[in-house]
Protein backbone atom coordinates (compact mmCIF):
# COMPACT_ATOMS: atom_id res chain seq x y z
CA UNK A 1 0.00 0.00 0.00
CA UNK A 2 1.40 3.30 -0.73
CA UNK A 3 2.66 5.90 1.99
CA UNK A 4 -0.78 7.88 3.23
CA UNK A 5 -0.06 11.55 4.01
CA UNK A 6 -1.08 13.74 7.01
CA UNK A 7 -1.81 17.48 6.94
CA UNK A 8 -2.91 19.91 9.11
CA UNK A 9 -5.83 23.55 8.08
CA UNK A 10 -5.38 26.22 10.30
CA UNK A 11 -6.92 29.55 9.74
CA UNK A 12 -5.46 33.12 10.18
CA UNK A 13 -6.09 34.42 14.06
CA UNK A 14 -7.72 37.85 14.15
CA UNK A 15 -6.16 38.68 17.70
CA UNK A 16 -2.57 38.68 19.07
CA UNK A 17 -4.19 35.48 21.92
CA UNK A 18 -5.35 33.89 18.56
CA UNK A 19 -1.75 34.34 16.85
CA UNK A 20 0.15 32.52 20.24
CA UNK A 21 -2.74 30.28 20.24
CA UNK A 22 -1.91 29.05 16.77
CA UNK A 23 1.49 29.12 16.99
CA UNK A 24 1.27 26.77 19.75
CA UNK A 25 -0.75 24.52 17.91
CA UNK A 26 1.72 24.36 14.96
CA UNK A 27 4.25 24.08 17.08
CA UNK A 28 2.60 21.22 19.00
CA UNK A 29 1.47 19.02 15.77
CA UNK A 30 4.79 19.85 13.94
CA UNK A 31 6.20 17.40 16.48
CA UNK A 32 3.81 14.75 14.33
CA UNK A 33 5.72 15.34 11.16
CA UNK A 34 3.10 16.15 9.02
CA UNK A 35 3.83 16.22 4.87
CA UNK A 36 2.14 19.53 5.08
CA UNK A 37 0.12 22.27 6.91
CA UNK A 38 -2.72 24.54 5.17
CA UNK A 39 -3.78 28.14 6.37
CA UNK A 40 -6.98 29.47 5.13
CA UNK A 41 -7.68 32.73 2.82
CA UNK A 42 -9.95 35.60 3.53
CA UNK A 43 -11.60 37.81 0.74
CA UNK A 44 -10.86 41.09 2.42
CA UNK A 45 -7.53 42.60 2.31
CA UNK A 46 -6.84 42.41 6.51
CA UNK A 47 -7.60 38.66 6.72
CA UNK A 48 -5.41 38.38 3.23
CA UNK A 49 -2.50 39.81 4.99
CA UNK A 50 -2.86 37.62 7.84
CA UNK A 51 -3.11 34.64 5.89
CA UNK A 52 0.65 35.58 4.32
CA UNK A 53 1.91 36.02 7.62
CA UNK A 54 1.17 32.61 9.31
CA UNK A 55 2.26 31.06 6.24
CA UNK A 56 5.20 32.87 6.17
CA UNK A 57 5.69 32.04 9.97
CA UNK A 58 5.16 28.26 9.14
CA UNK A 59 7.17 28.19 5.95
CA UNK A 60 10.19 30.18 7.74
CA UNK A 61 9.93 29.15 11.39
CA UNK A 62 8.97 25.70 10.67
CA UNK A 63 10.22 22.88 9.36
CA UNK A 64 6.86 21.97 7.97
CA UNK A 65 6.05 22.12 4.24
CA UNK A 66 3.43 24.84 4.04
CA UNK A 67 0.53 25.23 1.68
CA UNK A 68 -1.40 28.99 1.37
CA UNK A 69 -5.10 29.29 0.53
CA UNK A 70 -6.14 31.21 -2.38
CA UNK A 71 -9.84 32.43 -3.87
CA UNK A 72 -11.18 34.55 -6.40
CA UNK A 73 -13.52 36.30 -4.09
CA UNK A 74 -13.75 39.78 -4.36
CA UNK A 75 -9.94 40.27 -6.01
CA UNK A 76 -9.10 40.86 -9.04
CA UNK A 77 -6.75 39.14 -11.33
CA UNK A 78 -3.84 41.27 -11.01
CA UNK A 79 -4.78 41.10 -7.05
CA UNK A 80 -4.48 37.63 -7.05
CA UNK A 81 -0.87 37.72 -8.67
CA UNK A 82 0.09 40.13 -5.80
CA UNK A 83 -1.25 37.41 -3.16
CA UNK A 84 0.83 34.35 -5.20
CA UNK A 85 3.79 36.89 -5.70
CA UNK A 86 3.49 37.46 -1.67
CA UNK A 87 3.26 33.69 -1.08
CA UNK A 88 6.17 33.04 -3.34
CA UNK A 89 8.71 35.59 -1.06
CA UNK A 90 7.30 34.24 2.12
CA UNK A 91 9.08 30.58 0.84
CA UNK A 92 5.42 29.42 -0.07
CA UNK A 93 5.42 26.93 -3.31
CA UNK A 94 2.18 24.87 -2.50
CA UNK A 95 -1.13 26.66 -3.56
CA UNK A 96 -4.77 25.75 -2.69
CA UNK A 97 -6.76 27.28 -5.45
CA UNK A 98 -10.60 27.56 -4.59
CA UNK A 99 -13.31 29.84 -6.32
CA UNK A 100 -14.87 30.55 -2.80
CA UNK A 101 -17.99 31.25 -0.96
CA UNK A 102 -19.57 34.13 -2.48
CA UNK A 103 -20.19 36.53 0.10
CA UNK A 104 -23.21 36.06 0.42
CA UNK A 105 -22.49 32.12 1.79
CA UNK A 106 -21.75 29.13 0.16
CA UNK A 107 -25.74 28.70 -1.06
CA UNK A 108 -25.53 32.65 -2.67
CA UNK A 109 -25.86 33.32 -6.48
CA UNK A 110 -21.64 33.45 -7.68
CA UNK A 111 -21.06 36.82 -9.37
CA UNK A 112 -17.51 37.10 -11.00
CA UNK A 113 -15.58 39.83 -9.66
CA UNK A 114 -14.68 43.03 -11.82
CA UNK A 115 -11.48 41.90 -13.51
CA UNK A 116 -11.64 38.97 -11.38
CA UNK A 117 -12.09 35.02 -12.10
CA UNK A 118 -14.94 33.00 -12.65
CA UNK A 119 -13.69 29.36 -11.11
CA UNK A 120 -10.98 27.85 -9.52
CA UNK A 121 -10.53 26.33 -13.37
CA UNK A 122 -9.24 29.67 -13.97
CA UNK A 123 -7.32 30.38 -11.07
CA UNK A 124 -5.64 27.12 -11.03
CA UNK A 125 -4.26 28.31 -14.82
CA UNK A 126 -3.66 31.52 -13.39
CA UNK A 127 -1.34 29.99 -10.38
CA UNK A 128 0.33 27.96 -12.65
CA UNK A 129 1.25 30.52 -15.39
CA UNK A 130 2.66 32.58 -12.20
CA UNK A 131 5.40 30.79 -10.68
CA UNK A 132 6.72 27.30 -10.24
CA UNK A 133 3.68 26.64 -7.66
CA UNK A 134 2.43 23.09 -6.89
CA UNK A 135 -1.51 23.48 -7.06
CA UNK A 136 -4.23 21.49 -5.34
CA UNK A 137 -7.85 21.97 -5.52
CA UNK A 138 -11.41 21.28 -3.38
CA UNK A 139 -13.49 18.09 -4.11
CA UNK A 140 -16.84 17.17 -2.27
CA UNK A 141 -17.88 14.21 -1.47
CA UNK A 142 -21.43 15.21 -0.50
CA UNK A 143 -21.89 17.98 -3.79
CA UNK A 144 -21.09 21.11 -4.31
CA UNK A 145 -23.36 23.20 -1.99
CA UNK A 146 -24.63 25.54 -5.28
CA UNK A 147 -25.83 22.91 -7.27
CA UNK A 148 -25.37 19.46 -5.72
CA UNK A 149 -24.50 17.94 -9.20
CA UNK A 150 -22.58 15.16 -8.58
CA UNK A 151 -22.13 13.97 -12.22
CA UNK A 152 -21.17 18.42 -13.00
CA UNK A 153 -18.47 18.25 -10.09
CA UNK A 154 -16.59 15.26 -11.33
CA UNK A 155 -16.48 16.73 -14.90
CA UNK A 156 -14.69 20.05 -13.36
CA UNK A 157 -12.46 18.41 -11.14
CA UNK A 158 -11.46 16.71 -13.96
CA UNK A 159 -11.35 20.40 -15.97
CA UNK A 160 -9.11 21.46 -13.05
CA UNK A 161 -6.55 18.70 -13.31
CA UNK A 162 -6.20 19.42 -16.89
CA UNK A 163 -5.72 23.22 -15.93
CA UNK A 164 -2.53 22.21 -13.77
CA UNK A 165 -3.79 20.85 -10.58
CA UNK A 166 -1.95 18.38 -8.79
CA UNK A 167 -3.87 16.92 -5.69
CA UNK A 168 -7.26 17.63 -4.42
CA UNK A 169 -8.52 17.83 -1.02
CA UNK A 170 -11.84 17.22 0.10
CA UNK A 171 -14.92 19.07 2.10
CA UNK A 172 -15.17 17.62 5.17
CA UNK A 173 -17.84 14.61 5.00
CA UNK A 174 -18.81 12.11 7.75
CA UNK A 175 -19.67 9.14 5.94
CA UNK A 176 -16.37 7.17 4.26
CA UNK A 177 -18.90 5.32 1.10
CA UNK A 178 -19.33 9.37 0.32
CA UNK A 179 -15.67 9.20 -0.04
CA UNK A 180 -15.10 6.50 -2.35
CA UNK A 181 -18.27 7.24 -4.56
CA UNK A 182 -16.70 10.63 -5.46
CA UNK A 183 -13.23 8.75 -6.51
CA UNK A 184 -15.45 6.52 -7.87
CA UNK A 185 -17.36 9.41 -9.92
CA UNK A 186 -13.73 11.18 -10.56
CA UNK A 187 -12.00 8.61 -12.13
CA UNK A 188 -14.88 7.37 -14.61
CA UNK A 189 -14.87 11.38 -15.44
CA UNK A 190 -11.11 10.80 -16.49
CA UNK A 191 -9.79 12.76 -13.59
CA UNK A 192 -6.86 10.47 -11.83
CA UNK A 193 -5.33 13.04 -8.94
CA UNK A 194 -5.05 12.33 -5.79
CA UNK A 195 -7.69 13.52 -3.66
CA UNK A 196 -7.25 13.58 -0.04
CA UNK A 197 -9.88 13.34 2.68
CA UNK A 198 -10.90 16.38 4.70
CA UNK A 199 -11.64 15.25 8.47
CA UNK A 200 -13.50 17.65 10.81
CA UNK A 201 -12.73 16.27 14.52
CA UNK A 202 -15.62 17.34 16.10
CA UNK A 203 -15.33 18.90 19.18
CA UNK A 204 -18.62 21.20 19.53
CA UNK A 205 -22.21 19.94 18.56
CA UNK A 206 -23.42 23.29 18.10
CA UNK A 207 -20.34 24.26 15.50
CA UNK A 208 -20.19 21.08 13.19
CA UNK A 209 -23.82 21.21 12.68
CA UNK A 210 -23.11 25.03 11.43
CA UNK A 211 -20.16 23.91 9.37
CA UNK A 212 -22.23 20.78 7.54
CA UNK A 213 -24.94 23.07 6.91
CA UNK A 214 -22.81 25.83 5.08
CA UNK A 215 -20.73 22.91 3.50
CA UNK A 216 -23.42 20.79 2.28
CA UNK A 217 -22.19 17.96 3.85
CA UNK A 218 -24.83 15.29 5.18
CA UNK A 219 -24.92 14.08 9.22
CA UNK A 220 -26.21 10.70 9.23
CA UNK A 221 -28.57 9.89 11.78
CA UNK A 222 -26.57 7.21 13.79
CA UNK A 223 -23.99 10.33 14.45
CA UNK A 224 -26.19 13.27 15.17
CA UNK A 225 -27.66 10.49 17.90
CA UNK A 226 -24.33 10.19 19.45
CA UNK A 227 -23.56 12.95 19.66
CA UNK A 228 -26.77 14.57 20.80
CA UNK A 229 -26.83 12.31 23.43
CA UNK A 230 -23.78 13.53 25.54
CA UNK A 231 -24.50 17.40 24.16
CA UNK A 232 -24.78 18.53 27.52
CA UNK A 233 -21.26 16.80 28.68
CA UNK A 234 -18.81 19.13 26.76
CA UNK A 235 -15.68 16.32 27.52
CA UNK A 236 -18.07 13.59 26.12
CA UNK A 237 -18.74 15.61 23.09
CA UNK A 238 -15.21 15.94 22.49
CA UNK A 239 -14.61 12.08 23.61
CA UNK A 240 -17.49 10.54 20.91
CA UNK A 241 -15.98 13.38 18.10
CA UNK A 242 -12.64 11.89 18.39
CA UNK A 243 -14.28 7.70 18.23
CA UNK A 244 -16.21 9.43 15.63
CA UNK A 245 -13.18 10.63 13.46
CA UNK A 246 -11.10 7.39 14.53
CA UNK A 247 -14.07 4.80 13.22
CA UNK A 248 -13.76 7.03 9.55
CA UNK A 249 -10.26 7.49 9.07
CA UNK A 250 -9.98 3.28 9.64
CA UNK A 251 -12.56 3.14 7.22
CA UNK A 252 -10.92 5.69 4.62
CA UNK A 253 -7.21 4.12 5.46
CA UNK A 254 -9.06 0.47 4.77
CA UNK A 255 -10.14 1.02 1.59
CA UNK A 256 -6.91 3.14 0.15
CA UNK A 257 -7.14 6.53 0.72
CA UNK A 258 -3.94 8.64 -0.06
CA UNK A 259 -4.15 11.23 2.65
CA UNK A 260 -5.90 12.50 5.41
CA UNK A 261 -5.95 16.16 6.05
CA UNK A 262 -7.43 17.46 9.21
CA UNK A 263 -9.37 20.48 9.79
CA UNK A 264 -7.45 21.60 13.17
CA UNK A 265 -9.40 24.58 14.40
CA UNK A 266 -5.96 26.34 15.47
CA UNK A 267 -5.78 24.12 18.46
CA UNK A 268 -3.74 20.42 18.08
CA UNK A 269 -5.53 17.67 20.88
CA UNK A 270 -8.30 16.50 18.75
CA UNK A 271 -5.75 15.94 16.33
CA UNK A 272 -3.27 14.51 18.10
CA UNK A 273 -5.42 12.06 19.89
CA UNK A 274 -6.82 10.87 16.75
CA UNK A 275 -4.06 10.36 15.48
CA UNK A 276 -2.51 8.76 18.12
CA UNK A 277 -5.31 6.37 18.08
CA UNK A 278 -4.77 5.45 14.80
CA UNK A 279 -1.03 4.79 14.56
CA UNK A 280 -2.33 2.27 17.74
Amino acid sequence: MAPVTTSFEFFPPKTDAGVAQLRAAIRDLEQLRPDFVSVTYGANGSTRNRTIDAARFIAQETSVQTMGHLTCVSQTAAELRGALASYQAAGVKHILALRGDPPGGPRAVWETHPGGLANATELVRLVKASGDFRVGVAAFPDGHPEHFDFALDAQILAEKQAAGAEFAITQLFFRAEAYFELVERARDAGCTLPIIAGIMPVTNVAQIEKFAELSGAELPGPITARLRAVADDPAAVVETGREIAVELCRELLAGGVPGLHFFTQNRSTATREILSALRQ
